[in-house]
């Protein structure tokens, strides 16, 4: 459970008596109650599949395995995953998906093979345990909301195979258990949507035609020719377009970039920032910023059961 104090004194009387986790950041302060069991989390994406033992929102153990492209090895995939890291203590299995999903049904999915199917009621029959399902994305915010960036207005970007979005307005998701949110999916030309331009397909794309191979961001910017300049030209003005309209819209107090393309440096979040201010129309400068969490869809997917 979650609950906030602003008295300092009231604070540390608190989480002496009631055994209290404690996150200090901005005001007010975040306090989490510890958890006597633990909580598989995992973070399907269209490239890897994370799965993590996690206690007191803390991960313990963690595997990592490669998105199978075929329905019935994808299942497989998720149930061995939960099947290695299951103890005894496991209370629940917090999942991180692609959307959109509602209910725990997953819809219609860019980059993983599953249509209209329930898979949380699939998870909650192979383990008979407790099984909480929401967009990838909006767990990150999550994560990024209770233990990262916590601020209370403030959008996410998930930079990966395709590109996925959480919003938190007034220190609450939007759309929580619920389609839409999907910011990837807003439409920068008359045909072509934030995801298209500036995913990490995009990219895998790009490159295959430039240099004849399948590159990844970091790749491309070790290269540093004039064809990787190119492309990376080519991510970081969508990226910058999408973020800057996004920003005319929310007004957040920071923008959070995560995910694999995240993970490349100051160099690609200084052109993503460069880019960006060009289409910020709002009067008002605006920070943008890489996810410092490790594993933030992982931790977002634990937190699912935090409000117990």
């Amino acid at each position: 459970m979650f609950t906030i104090q602003r008295n300092i004194t009231d604070f540390l009387l608190s989480s002496k008596k009631n055994n209290l986790k404690v996150f200090i950041s901005h005001s007010p302060i975040l306090i989490m109650k510890k958890r006597s069991g633990s909580i598989i989390a995992m973070d399907i994406g269209g490239t890897n599949l994370r799965t993590a033992l996690v206690k007191n929102y803390e991960i313990v153990s963690h595997v990592k395995n490669s998105t199978p492209q075929s329905k019935n090895l994808f299942l497989k995939e998720l149930v061995n995953a939960i099947s290695v890291l299951m103890t005894k203590d496991v209370e629940g299995i917090g999942i991180a998906s692609p959307g959109p999903l509602k209910n725990g049904v997953i819809m219609n999915p860019e980059n993983i093979p599953l249509k209209n199917f329930n898979l949380k009621e699939f998870i909650h029959q192979k383990f008979k345990k407790r099984v909480e399902i929401e967009n990838d994305a909006k767990c990150v915010a999550l994560a990024e909301y209770n233990l990262g960036v916590q601020k209370e207005n403030f959008f996410v970007l998930t930079l990966g195979t395709g590109i996925g979005g959480g919003v938190i307005m007034n220190g609450k998701l939007f759309n929580k258990e619920d389609i839409g949110g999907e910011l990837g999916q807003i439409y920068l030309t008359k045909d072509k949507s934030l995801e298209y331009l500036a995913s990490g397909k995009t990219i895998r794309r790009l490159s295959k035609e430039e240099f004849g191979k399948e590159l990844n961001l970091s790749e491309l910017i070790k290269i540093n020719s004039k064809g990787s300049r190119k492309i990376l030209h080519i991510i970081t003005e969508g990226l910058g377009q999408g973020i800057g309209s996004l920003i005319n819209i929310f007004n957040p107090e920071v923008v959070v970039l995560a995910g694999g393309l995240s993970k490349t440096g100051d160099r690609f979040l200084s052109m993503v920032r460069n880019s960006a201010k060009r289409y910020i129309f709002l009067p008002k400068n605006y920070n943008i910023v890489l996810s410092k969490l490790k594993e933030p869809g992982i931790l977002g997917a634990a937190l699912l059961f935090a409000s117990d």
